[in-house]
């Protein structure tokens, strides 16, 4: 099959187009990469740029949030364009914000210290092991997330700064107790009233609806019988992990792979220190730094003297602290723990915590692991490499062939050695997966592919997972028959004259009500809350909490329920609630958060409506 094709690509007329198709490619790369320099950025605010990078990095980490959030229904929502443009729009608004707030607070010159982002660090639990920080946990979670150290000390110090000044305006908001009671009391207050149901089904028995009526109701309201377009897709579909099963890794290369990545499996060099610590800076705590290290020099050792001396939690440990790696902590701390042997006793360190004095306890020196120790992980490292090197041929044949030869994906299935998998009508909302893929709803709903019955584009879904796609059945949007609509509008008609019919009986008996008469059948119900209750309809209860106290006597309404049915109510009594402290003070807390998120967008609004916002156009 190939052969054909290079066979076809040699004439004259081929080289010409051949020719023209690669210039123009060459150009529009060319045009693109110079017209790029100009569209870094996303958004500038008062002359500090947001790049493009820096908001793609934030709404990957909103995509994942959302995903993580709403499951499966992200990957039905994120395949329409329109709402991840709103979802880019919202992260881009949200990083203008905090811009602007971190301007705000460079302004009123707020600030924090190397020490107190250290320590922020330090007691963060994503990086401690049984309560205390732990260095070896600390590093891997920085390599999981792809971040150095000097990375998050940024990340963390502008958070810092900029939750001093939203922790000013959160805690200036202040609500009085009386405010607290008064609401408390309102949220208890009970409402005793009467009500008497009028049934729609009461009504319905007596409803005619006429063909006239009914197709008059589907004519006005076609979008609600609209059905969305649905795609059956044939596919051949290429995977690393699928390659991976028909790949052997030889002893020889697994001995190669190991000798050329040692140092993959070189483990630093740790050593376990312990401290004394005597806070302040004044000459008191000097000499008594001075003394413990003159009590340990004398014989005494160095985990007595630190209970007895040491201000730091460590003392109950001896001084003990953890297993630390070159670089991790202060240099005083960091030089004196690597500039001695094991054993050994520092002499007296001013630091930024006060006087230390730190033992290297224990060494334990870099090597690289045996072989039979990683010789799984390098197996599978072997199989990948070699799959990934056969995924990558196997990708361009299937990108070529596919492409040249687009009306069938048979052909380009042989040539991959794989195979044409089909797949049931679908529509953008209820794809499975991995066709819920925006990347794959894109192309099997594209005109190219439902129109021109064309093959697609490769599709790339992850790293070492394609697939190419065609139509193998399709059917466009459209709207039910009426047909197949009939019985439900007609219900539908019937209810809506039924409720209406039951409106004009209730406001028949409320007129009755008003007038002094008593109602047969009326339900009486006592001290209801807002909350209402299982026996009540929500809707009813809802409204008599919207009713007018009564001012002597009972006040009336007519109220159509959920159902659809009416209820004549009579309210006759309004208890005020208990005002509960306790609940008055958690209800303070919680309406000062209100009030101070209240302010948090004021000044959001207000720095921006002052702000220099330009975005880039594009030319």
């Amino acid at each position: 099959m190939l052969e054909k094709i290079r066979e076809g690509s040699q004439g004259g007329a081929a080289k010409i187009i051949l020719g023209a198709v690669i210039l123009s490619f060459a150009l529009s790369g060319i045009y693109s990469y110079l017209g790029s320099g100009a569209q870094v950025n996303a958004v500038t605010v008062n002359g500090e740029d947001i790049t493009r990078y820096d908001l793609d990095k934030a709404l990957q980490n909103e995509q994942g949030r959302l995903r993580q959030q709403m499951g499966e229904m992200f990957d039905t929502l994120s395949a329409d364009a329109n709402w991840m443009a709103s979802v880019r729009q919202s992260v881009l608004e949200r990083m203008i914000a905090e811009r602007l707030i971190d301007q705000k607070a460079k302004d009123l010159g707020l600030r924090v210290s190397d020490e107190q982002i250290k320590q922020a660090i330090v007691v963060m639990p994503e990086f401690q092991q049984d309560g205390v920080f732990n260095n070896d946990r600390y590093q891997a979670v920085l390599r999981q997330v792809n971040m150095t150290p000097d990375q998050l000390a940024t990340m963390i110090g502008r958070d810092m700064v900029r939750n001093q000044l939203l922790r000013t305006l959160l805690g200036s908001e202040i609500v009085t107790t009386e405010q607290a009671l008064s609401l408390v009391s309102l949220q208890q207050q009970q409402r005793d009233f009467r009500y008497l149901t009028i049934a729609k089904a009461d009504f319905e028995a007596g409803v005619a609806i006429s063909d006239e009526q009914i197709q008059a109701f589907y004519d006005k309201n076609l979008d609600r019988f609209a059905t969305a377009e649905q795609v059956s897709l044939e596919y051949v579909e290429l995977t690393v992990e699928q390659l991976m099963k028909d790949v052997d890794a030889s002893e020889e290369a697994i001995q190669a792979y190991y000798d050329g990545h040692q140092n993959l499996y070189q483990k630093p060099e740790r050593r376990l220190a312990a401290h004394i610590l005597i806070e302040g800076d004044d000459d008191a705590a000097k000499a008594k730094a001075d003394d413990a290290l003159a009590r340990i020099r004398g014989g005494e050792s160095f985990a007595e003297v630190a209970k007895t001396a040491s201000d730091d939690f460590s003392a109950d440990n001896g001084g003990e602290l953890d297993w630390f790696e070159q670089g991790v902590m202060d240099p005083e701390f960091d030089q004196a723990l690597f500039g001695q042997d094991k054993g050994q006793v520092s002499e007296v360190l001013k630091t930024d915590y006060g006087y230390q004095i730190v033992l290297t306890k224990d060494v334990e020196t870099g090597a690289v692991a045996p072989l039979a120790e990683v010789r799984a992980d390098i197996e599978t490292a072997v199989k990948s490499e070699q799959a990934q090197e056969r995924f990558y041929e196997l990708q361009q044949l299937l990108a070529d062939v596919s492409f040249q030869i687009p009306e069938n994906l048979e052909d380009a299935a042989l040539e991959v050695g794989g195979e044409v998998k089909s797949t049931e009508l679908f529509n953008r909302f209820d794809a499975p997966a991995p066709f819920s893929d925006p990347k794959v709803l894109n192309a099997a709903f594209s005109d190219a592919v439902v129109l021109d019955n064309m093959n697609s584009d490769i599709i790339e879904l992850e790293s070492g997972h394609v697939l190419v796609v065609r139509a193998k059945d399709y059917k466009p949007a459209g709207t039910q028959p009426l047909v197949e609509v009939r019985d439900q509008i007609q219900a539908q008609l019937v209810a809506e004259e039924a409720s209406a019919q039951a409106k004009v009986a209730a406001e028949a008996k409320l007129a009755e009500l008003k007038s002094g008469s008593e109602l047969d059948g009326m339900v009486a119900v006592d001290a209801m809350g807002r909350m209402g209750s299982a026996e009540v309809d929500g809707q009813l209860v809802q409204q008599v909490f919207a009713m007018a106290k009564p001012a002597g006597g009972s006040s009336y309404a007519a109220i159509q329920m959920s159902s659809g049915d009416y209820a004549v109510v009579a309210l006759d009594k309004v208890s005020a609630g208990d005002a509960d402290a306790q609940l008055a003070e958690s209800l303070k807390l919680r309406m000062a958060s209100m009030m101070g998120q209240g302010s948090y967008q004021a000044l959001v609004a207000a720095l921006r409506a002052n702000a220099d916002i330009s975005y880039p156009v594009a030319e």
